[in-house]
């Protein structure tokens, strides 16, 4: 048996905002891979990576240190992944990573038809080789090696005064895409008419061809934004800085669970008297209320499902809130886990992927995105996750997002399709949440842009 590891702990003073702490490490880290993750307020980085695990379609990679191993996927892949996890010889340990759209796929026992056999990663996880906890006044750096303490320490004692103002690239979010959108929301309507399905969730892409400093635009973005999550990442090929509106899942180490759907939109204009009248808009629209109640009725059935018996409640029902340009019919699901032998992973996969990102049914909801969106989601309305030893498990449904990837750069955003949707409208809404985003895209060559280089060290 490998020899039982242990993290260094230390606590330091941190003067200012916890948010440009967390980016001027992802900024002027020793780390090539990293994840910040903002949970209540707390900001978390993780960099490097003592150990790795990462699904694909049929097998499931592992290292940790000069171990390696991969497993059969199997029926269970998260099953997979809880018992490599267990394996690790580090106490107290805690991963980050991201789970794409297609695990879905995987979980509905639907891999082989839907993910290619030499696909994408569906679920990268890694535990960090340091990982800093920021919050009000004070840091927490947990490390394997202590020596790298030391240059954590010099990073969050160099501040900077605050950044020039960078003004955002210009993006076309409305022009390109709209016939082929409308047409395919056409289509979902006559789906749903006939009885195929109740609800589908359909996305579409905007590229971005200006380079983005996407460390500026998610400290912009987060400024102007109210998310419930955030997070900046550069991992397994991936980047993203996106401003969750709703988490998938959380899971307590006592186990308690809750999700939260959001269905239901109108914008938010930052006019307060035509806000209000919008909120009782969205609040008095039939369409717009079927839509959230049909998400919530899904979500109770998936907590039941993994929930003690008379557990699963409904609360915060019908509430709005206000998420960065638009605002959302709320209402959270919560339960008490009925087995916990198998940690927060059940209920992970219970509600993976989110109802308010797929459709209802969800089998016959992938059946039409695959049909009418031209390629695969990816990281767009998967998750981004982290899940500790304890057993507490907290994932961010992956919205209002800007994503780079192989030199590409893009934005993506949705609109729930029910029976009475009009394409026209549905267009519209993607265009509003596109602007939780696209006002705040930092372009990396512009002037401006060095106060946020700065700020957050360095130029990467």
């Amino acid at each position: 048996m490998a020899e039982r590891q242990h993290y260094f702990e230390f606590t330091v003073p941190i003067p200012g905002d916890p948010m440009l702490h967390a980016a001027r490490l992802a900024r002027r880290g020793a780390h090539e891979q990293y994840v910040v993750y903002e949970r209540q307020r707390e900001w978390c980085y993780a960099g490097g990576a003592e150990a790795e695990v990462t699904v694909f379609r049929d097998f499931v990679d592992f290292r940790a240190g000069t171990e390696r191993a991969s497993v059969p996927a199997a029926d269970e892949p998260l099953r997979q992944v809880r018992q490599l996890l267990g394996s690790l010889p580090f106490d107290g340990w805690r991963a980050y990573g991201w789970a794409s759209f297609e695990l879905s796929y995987a979980l509905a026992d639907r891999a082989d038809e839907e993910v290619p056999p030499d696909g994408d990663p569906l679920l990268h996880l890694v535990v960090p080789a340091v990982e800093v906890r920021l919050g009000s006044g004070e840091a927490l750096i947990r490390c394997t090696d202590p020596a790298m303490a030391d240059k954590v320490r010099g990073l969050l004692a160099d501040t900077a005064s605050e950044p020039l103002h960078a003004p955002a690239c210009s993006v076309d979010i409305s022009g390109g895409g709209r016939e082929p959108y409308q047409t395919a929301v056409s289509a979902a309507v006559s789906a749903i008419r006939s009885g195929e399905l109740h609800k589908v969730i359909l996305s579409r892409t905007v590229e971005v061809e200006q380079e983005i400093d996407l460390v500026g635009t998610y400290v912009t973005g987060r400024r102007a934004n109210n998310p419930a999550r955030s997070f900046l990442l550069r991992l397994g090929g991936v980047e993203a800085a996106g401003f969750s509106p709703e988490t998938v899942v959380e899971v307590a180490a006592d186990g308690a669970v809750s999700t939260q759907p959001l269905a239901g939109t109108r914008a938010l204009t930052g006019n307060a008297p035509q806000d209000a009248e919008l909120r009782i808009e969205l609040l008095g629209d039939a369409k717009e209320v079927y839509e959230h109640a049909i998400s919530v009725q899904v979500a109770w059935n998936e907590m039941t499902g993994v929930c003690a018996p008379g557990s699963v409640r409904v609360e915060e029902l019908m509430d709005v809130k206000q998420r960065g340009s638009v605002q959302h019919i709320a209402s959270r699901v919560t339960g008490r886990l009925a087995e916990r032998a198998e940690g927060p992973w059940p209920a992970l996969a219970a509600v993976f992927p989110a109802v308010t990102a797929s459709g209802v049914p969800k089998p016959a909801a992938y059946d039409l995105i695959r049909r009418h969106e031209p390629e695969p989601r990816g990281l767009y309305s998967g998750a981004v996750l982290t899940v500790g030893s304890e057993g507490d498990l907290d994932a961010a449904l992956v919205l209002r997002t800007v994503y780079r990837s192989r030199g590409r750069t893009w934005l993506r955003a949705g609109a729930g399709i029910v029976g009475e949707s009009r394409p026209e409208r549905e267009f519209e809404e993607t265009c509003e949440k596109l602007r939780s985003v696209s006002r705040h895209l930092v372009p990396a060559d512009d002037a401006a842009t060095a106060g946020w280089q700065a700020q957050v060290g360095g130029s990467g």
